[in-house]
């Protein structure tokens, strides 16, 4: 490349509001994302918002550090971090008793008959 060429920056990826807070609401609430590499999906399968949205917002709170990423075929997976319940409890003004399902205790279950 012709050394006064230079390359174009990065597109920055606007995300409304209303979207933003249902991706965030979702991640909350599950704890966990996954995702497809599928960058022209028009949905995402959990959230009603375009996939790649899903991708670039959650990749921002990666680089923040507010969520873990796991990359296996071709499937993105991201985990809620201490710091990210934290952020997403302020964002999304929740009340510090409400956590996500990956932090709840499975209920109780009865006792099988073959069990003492």
């Amino acid at each position: 490349a012709p050394k006064d060429f230079k390359k174009p920056k990065p597109a920055n990826m606007l995300i409304t509001k209303k979207n933003r807070v249902a991706i965030l609401s979702f991640l909350f609430k599950e704890g966990v994302m996954v995702a497809p590499k599928d960058f022209k999906k028009p949905k995402h399968d959990d959230v009603d918002v375009p996939n790649l949205q899903v991708i670039k917002l959650m990749t921002s709170l990666k680089s923040r550090e507010y969520v873990r990423e796991t990359f296996n075929w071709n499937t993105f997976y991201w985990y809620l971090t201490d710091e990210g319940i934290e952020y997403l409890r302020g964002f999304l003004h929740l009340p510090a008793e409400i956590v996500p399902a990956t932090l709840k205790k499975p209920a109780g279950r009865a006792p099988r008959a073959d069990e003492g």
